[in-house]
C-alpha cells in the first residue's frame, strides 16, 4: 500500500473511532439526563401532597421543556437542568486527569455535560429579561457512566470520585435533593446600594417587569465557589 493511501486509512481510522467515541458518551448522558427528569417528575408528584397542605399556596412544579431541558420550580425559584448537546473533553491541567482512571484510558476523560442553572422564579414570571441566574453545578459523564460534579457546596464537594462513582438512579437523587436543598439555602440578598443608586427617566417609566434593573442572588457581589 502506497503512503498517501496508508496515511488516508489511518485517518479514516481515527475518524470513525473519535466519532463512535463521541456518540457512546452522548448516548449514555442522554440516557442519564432522561433518567434525571423521570426522578424529578417522580419526586413532584409523590410530595405534591405535602406542598397543597402548605398555610400558603406553594409551586412544586416539574416542566419538560425539550429534548436538553427541564425545570424545577418551588418557592420563589427555578432549577433548569440542561444537557449540552456536544461532548468535551476534561482539560489537560484538570485534578482528574491526574488519576490512574484516566492514565490507563484516555478515552474515558471525554464527558457529556449537564448544567443545573437557578432563577427567581419571578424573573420569568414578569419577564425580567436583564435579572441574573446562576450555575450551581454541573455533572460530567463519561462513556463507562462514572461522572463527577463541579459546583456549589453541597453539590460541587460530594461527588468526586471519579474512577469508583457510577451515575444511578441513587446517585441522580442525592444531586437532585442536594441541589434543591442549596438553592433553599441560597437567599436573596439586597444588592449594593451603588448599584441601584441611578436610574434613567426612561427606566422609571418602564413597568416594573420590564426594567433593566436587574436582579439576582448574588447581584453586586462575587458569585465564586464555596469551600466552607
Amino acid at each position: 500500500m502506497s503512503q498517501p493511501a496508508s496515511k488516508s486509512k489511518s485517518l479514516v481510522k481515527a475518524i470513525i473511532e473519535k466519532s463512535s467515541l463521541k456518540q457512546e458518551v452522548y448516548i449514555k448522558t442522554l440516557d442519564v439526563f432522561n433518567t434525571f427528569k423521570h426522578e424529578s417528575e417522580t419526586f413532584v408528584k409523590s410530595n405534591a401532597a405535602d406542598f397543597k397542605k402548605a398555610p400558603f399556596p406553594l409551586l412544586f412544579e416539574y416542566s419538560d421543556r425539550s429534548k436538553f431541558e427541564f425545570q424545577l420550580k418551588f418557592g420563589s425559584d427555578v432549577l433548569i437542568f440542561f444537557m449540552h448537546s456536544n461532548v468535551f473533553e476534561i482539560p489537560r491541567d484538570h485534578l482528574m486527569m491526574k488519576s490512574s482512571y484516566i492514565r490507563e484510558d484516555k478515552s474515558r476523560s471525554y464527558c457529556g455535560i449537564i448544567h443545573i442553572f437557578n432563577f427567581l422564579a419571578d424573573s420569568f414570571r414578569y419577564n425580567r429579561t436583564n435579572d441574573l441566574g446562576y450555575c450551581i453545578g454541573r455533572i460530567f459523564v463519561n462513556r463507562e457512566n462514572h461522572y463527577f460534579t463541579e459546583g456549589k457546596r453541597e453539590i460541587g464537594l460530594l461527588y468526586n470520585n471519579f474512577p469508583g462513582s457510577n451515575l444511578d438512579r441513587k446517585a441522580i437523587q442525592t444531586i437532585l435533593q442536594s441541589s434543591i436543598l442549596y438553592t433553599l439555602n441560597f437567599d436573596l440578598l439586597t444588592p449594593p446600594y451603588d448599584n441601584i443608586k441611578e436610574v434613567t427617566v426612561a427606566e422609571m417609566q418602564t413597568t416594573l417587569d420590564s426594567m433593566l434593573i436587574r436582579t439576582g442572588k448574588r447581584l453586586g457581589y462575587r458569585f465564586q465557589a464555596d469551600l466552607e
